[in-house]
């Protein structure tokens, strides 16, 4: 069942309708006061998180402090890295972007409504953003050549499932990909893998890389065919208005980042219409050819159209003389060149994207500046596209690592809180070393919401009957963070060692 069928929303109508309400007040007075709320033209610092201080919480599955939590928040963790899965392959490491993609009608563990009794399976599909290697062995497979140093690709993608309080299966869906790292939900319950890998290398089979996947809810539908009409680029994420079908992606690559859109030809939603091609365009600001926005204030706005990039498949080409803040020789994307040839805007580093509505938040990892002032090396950014005006505008700028150092992946919960996985290694502070998850008020402001304190001996690892190297993870991105439909239960992927948590506590405590 997807996650936004009818059927879905005749099982969750009482709890989903009031929570749908509150959320469209509380987005819409995020909105209006977050131009009141900036005391500069960056963040410096966070407040105080009405959740309260973090302290290390075991883990209710090994036993292990893998987080620091505030009061009241427990975890189950789930699939790591070594774990054996339901075919016996063992999982593969480097978890990346995640989401809930699809919910079901279930019985007891035993399938008869026996045992914990009826209620609701989540299924989820998790990246793992693995360059050449062994590769995954799954239903749906790509390259199946060699494409480095006689390795094959070893990325794709996992599929979980979590029920009572529980975790559940996990088996291989999709294989012979290369470094998958986010991706996006579609609003027909599938999930959209993308390579972030820039090359016009091939594999000995003649498969080129950087494309999108879809990956189906049931394993074996999922096909293992490139979207190219959405472009072979350093793709990191996407998300789908699901009132137009248009998909919206991000680009990360440093200071030659665009922000693209696909409107497909197809717009009936279901599992393989985005196969049926589209048009790939790229945002510009309108008035201002080639705005740079690797360096932002909050608040700062800007109106968009968009402009076609008319070979989605090109080949990347050397920068031409004088590109800014950029290393000579480097290259641009076939479709980021395009896009620039006809004024189209530029990012430093384009992450995380999600649709909430109406709204599409997207992450900038590294907007601003460094001590050398180098553009585009900065703490990083949130700005928020409104779908019916296509105006872009600044919610949340970084001008401190204790607000937020280089955040990544981005969700919004039911309730409209919004929550960052941060990329920028240890992050110390009052806490100790460690990256952390970052929430934002209803006023634009960041506060600390958990912290990886994974940092393993030999003794706790084998004592929890996992097989990961001994060692301090805590520098580890999180990545992945989403929601069930209710936002009752959030899921985050610690990256290295490679381990997924389900969080579960008294979230009305705070805005997330």
């Amino acid at each position: 069942m997807s996650v936004f069928d009818p059927a879905r929303r005749q099982v969750l109508k009482g709890s989903a309708a009031a929570v749908a309400m509150g959320t469209i007040g509380s987005l819409g007075a995020l909105y209006s006061r977050q131009t009141h709320a900036a005391t500069g033209s960056t963040r410096l610092s966070p407040i105080p998180s009405r959740y309260g201080p973090l302290a290390p919480v075991a883990d209710r599955t090994t036993g292990l402090p893998l987080l620091q939590l505030p009061r009241g928040f427990s975890y189950r963790s789930f699939g790591w890295s070594g774990d054996r899965m339901d075919d016996g392959q063992p999982c593969p490491d480097r978890h990346d972007g995640m989401a809930v993609v699809s919910v079901r009608k279930s019985g007891g563990w035993n399938g008869r409504g026996r045992g914990r009794g009826h209620g609701l399976e989540y299924v989820l599909i998790r990246n793992h953003e693995r360059g050449a290697g062994t590769p995954i062995q799954a239903p749906g497979m790509y390259d199946t050549g060699i494409v480095s140093n006689g390795l094959q690709a070893a990325g794709g993608t996992t599929t979980l499932t979590y029920r009572h309080d529980q975790w559940g299966s996990l088996e291989p869906s999709l294989g012979g990909t290369l470094v998958n790292c986010a991706g996006g939900l579609t609003p027909w319950g599938t999930w959209l893998t993308c390579e972030e890998i820039k090359t016009d290398a091939v594999s000995s089979i003649g498969r080129k890389h950087g494309y999108v996947f879809e990956v189906d809810p049931q394993s074996e539908r999922t096909t293992g065919r490139p979207l190219v009409g959405m472009g072979r680029f350093s793709h990191e994420a996407v998300a789908v208005d699901p009132r137009t079908g248009i998909v919206y992606l991000t680009e990360d690559d440093r200071n030659k980042s665009a922000l693209y859109r696909f409107i497909p030809n197809d717009r009936f939603g279901r599992c393989g219409s985005l196969e049926n091609g589209g048009r790939l365009q790229a945002a510009r600001v309108r008035g201002k050819p080639n705005a740079d926005l690797t360096v932002a204030n909050m608040g700062d706005e800007y109106a968009l159209d968009w402009v076609d990039v008319p070979d989605p498949d090109m080949d990347t080409v050397v920068a031409p003389s004088g590109f800014p803040d950029v290393s000579p020789g480097d290259t641009l994307s076939g479709p980021f060149a395009q896009a620039w040839s006809e004024g189209a805007l530029r990012m430093s580093r384009g992450e995380g994207i999600w649709y909430s509505y109406g709204k599409m938040f997207i992450v900038d990892t590294s907007t601003g500046v460094d001590s050398q002032g180098r553009k585009g090396r900065g703490n990083g950014s949130v700005w928020v596209l409104d779908l019916f005006t296509q105006r872009l505008r600044a919610l949340f700028v970084s001008g401190n690592q204790l607000a937020a150092h280089n955040p990544d992946n981005i969700t919004v919960s039911a309730r409209g809180g919004v929550l960052l996985c941060e990329d920028g290694g240890e992050s110390p502070d009052q806490y100790g070393p460690g990256s952390r998850l970052i929430g934002l008020t209803r006023a634009g402001e960041s506060f600390y919401f958990c912290k990886n304190n994974v940092e393993l001996t030999s003794a706790q690892i084998a004592n929890a009957g996992k097989t990961i190297t001994e060692g301090d993870y805590r520098g580890s991105e999180f990545c992945g963070a989403c929601w069930d439909p209710l936002s009752r239960t959030m899921f985050v992927n610690i990256q290295s060692p490679g381990v997924t948590v389900a969080i579960t506590g008294p979230w009305e405590r705070g805005p997330l």
